[in-house]
């Protein structure tokens, strides 16, 4: 199933592990919060790994929705 990022602006504190596990998807903006870049930048199960390994809970996959 594929799956999209969500990113919590709120919680990111630009510690930049999804861009260590994922830099094809990730990247960080001018305030060093994480956003996503390309969504289908790394394979799916690197970008798991991504989502896994933020320390703050960050980053979140959610469900693509059809259509979408």
């Amino acid at each position: 199933m594929a799956a999209r990022v969500a990113v919590d602006r709120a919680l990111c504190l630009g510690s930049g592990m999804c861009l260590v596990y994922a830099p094809g998807t990730f990247e960080h903006d001018d305030q060093a919060k994480a956003v996503v870049r390309e969504p289908a930048g790394d394979p799916a199960d690197v970008v798991e790994t991504a989502v896994e390994a933020c320390p703050t809970g960050a980053l979140s996959l959610l469900p693509e929705q059809d259509g979408a």
